[in-house]
């Protein structure tokens, strides 16, 4: 994943609170809402985030990331409808892309660290990562413990674990180009 277009990710993930950007969300919506029910699933959201927010080459194949923003997002708000808690709706998308625009960029990060390729990052390959980890935010003093800690034990660190932890560290890539809402995401696992 290299020579990402960060400008581009963050323009076509319009999540500021000004009304061009509320004009665009909306539309936006309204184009992956395919069947026009308000809601999307998760299907309406992976289509949408190659053919609505035209992210094919950079975020479209990064399924665990479209996924966990989807979770995040499906319940921000209480909904009116019985089908709402499956779905985003229209006050909850915009944290759909707030979140798909961080989990996406802990994507980019487990990538670097999972050098294997293997989907898992074993303890060698967070230890080779510590300098890269530390120029992301974390302080590390004992990193086996804090290997066991992320890994739950198991002997590896899963793209969930990795995203649980570094959203509880504040990890933050330095060649990114960051959003400017890092606090809509506090305490969001």
């Amino acid at each position: 994943m290299e020579n990402i277009d960060w400008k581009k990710i963050n323009y076509n993930l319009p999540h500021q609170k000004t009304l061009e950007e509320s004009k665009r969300r909306k539309e936006m919506f309204k184009q992956m809402d395919g069947n026009g029910n308000g809601f999307l699933s998760l299907a309406e959201i992976d289509k949408g985030v190659r053919d609505v927010l035209n992210l094919e080459e950079e975020v479209f194949h990064c399924k665990k990331a479209i996924m966990r923003a989807f979770q995040a997002a499906k319940n921000k708000y209480k909904s009116k409808s019985k089908y709402g808690p499956d779905y985003i709706e229209l006050l909850e998308f915009r944290y759909f892309l707030i979140y798909l625009r961080q989990y996406f960029e802990y994507w980019v990060m487990f990538t670097k660290l999972d050098t294997s390729g293997d989907h898992k990052i074993n303890f060698d390959e967070f230890k080779s990562a510590i300098p890269q980890l530390e120029a992301w935010g974390v302080k590390m003093e004992n990193p086996r413990k804090t290997f066991d800690k992320v890994s739950k034990g198991d002997g590896n660190i899963i793209f969930d674990e990795f995203c649980t932890w570094a959203i509880q560290e504040s990890l933050d890539l330095e060649d990114d180009e960051d959003i400017n809402d890092p606090d809509e995401l506090k305490g969001k696992k």
